[in-house]
């Protein structure tokens, strides 16, 4: 029985001397592994003569549970060592300040929504949300575009498996939900959303993409009035050094109908890319609202006038920041969406 107490006190003796837990696993392998002194030890019961077997065997246990509680004794103190000296070298200092919580931002397109509709607001228009799925009648015929009116080629449109029913075009049938609604009292509102139409994808068109309506009724509308409110507006957004040019244009919705430009600065390294030369950049399209779309939306022609206007805002924000392809705000990299 010599040898099994010279292994259980050499095994003791080494695993006291194990300090940190990697020295700990060596030690496990060296006696409790496949080839293991222990092991190794506990197979010799066979090999004794048969009157020193059960004796043998009884010890050859003891010592085996006798270094394996020593072991785990042992793997617990070393651990709780390991983080005591963890706790002295890597101290907290609970005082300090702490790590600052790195804040979102509102995507470029919500800007730009937000800074227009905050200028309309300051005018006195009133924001009004309308559906983005319609019926055919309201995106098209009740805008003074019947059934196979040739203006109908100037929006691609999604349809859906309902007949007659659509993703619209454009904010403008907001027009008429609008006019219904508040008949006959006036009307000033601003109509922001989501536009769909089926067209390539270009650096300058999507086939999904938010546009800001304008509407305003009222007895003796005017279009001064409507002059009047887009170029207060466009010097708001650009700048009050800003020049104002309207183009006579055509809309089904609008008679008369305008197109309406801004002077860009010639300073600036992207005004002949973005003007091509011109000195001018388009924002918007704009008129006083045709009298069948009055009449549509509940208001008698002869008696209110009114005017309306389109833009878009993630164009708007292209123009204010020199950006040259609108995919980008759909793409969701965040090194673009940083800058703003």
């Amino acid at each position: 029985m010599s040898d099994l107490a010279s292994l259980e006190a050499k095994a003791r003796a080494e695993l006291a001397a194990s300090g940190d837990e990697s020295a700990l696993r060596s030690w496990n392998t060296l006696y409790f592994g496949p080839q293991g002194e222990v092991s190794v030890a506990l197979k010799a019961v066979g090999t004794r003569p048969p009157a020193e077997r059960a004796a043998y065997g009884k010890e050859a246990n003891r010592v085996k549970q006798a270094l394996v509680e020593a072991y785990e004794q042992r793997t617990a103190q070393a651990k709780e060592e390991a983080l005591a000296r963890s706790l002295a070298e890597d101290s907290i200092d609970v005082t300090l300040p702490g790590r600052p919580v790195v804040r979102g931002r509102l995507h470029p397109a919500t800007q730009a929504m937000r800074q227009i509709s905050a200028i309309f607001a300051d005018m006195g228009f009133q924001i009004y949300r309308t559906r983005e799925v319609e019926d055919d009648e309201t995106n098209f015929e009740l805008l003074n575009m019947p059934p196979h009116h040739p203006a109908r080629d100037m929006w691609d449109t999604f349809h859906t498996t309902t007949p007659g029913v659509i993703l619209r075009t454009h904010t403008s049938p907001g027009q008429i939900h609008v006019m219904r609604q508040f008949h006959p009292e006036p009307i000033r509102v601003i109509l922001p959303g989501m536009c769909y139409r089926f067209e390539q994808i270009t650096t300058r068109s999507e086939i999904q993409f938010q546009q800001v309506e304008g509407l305003v009724v009222g007895q003796d509308v005017t279009m001064a009035d409507l002059k009047g409110t887009i170029s207060a507006f466009a010097r708001r957004l650009f700048g009050q050094e800003r020049q104002i040019r309207f183009r006579s244009s055509y809309f089904p919705f609008t008679e008369p109908s305008i197109e309406v430009d801004i002077d860009w600065p010639k300073e600036d390294p992207n005004a002949d890319r973005l003007t091509k030369g011109t000195g001018w950049l388009e924002i918007m399209g704009a008129g006083m609202v045709h009298p069948v779309v009055l009449r549509n939306g509940g208001y008698d022609p002869e008696q209110y006038s009114g005017f309306a206007f389109g833009l878009g805002p993630q164009r708007i924000w292209m123009l204010k920041h020199a950006i040259d392809d609108i995919r980008q705000f759909w793409k969701n990299d965040v090194r673009f969406l940083q800058q703003f």
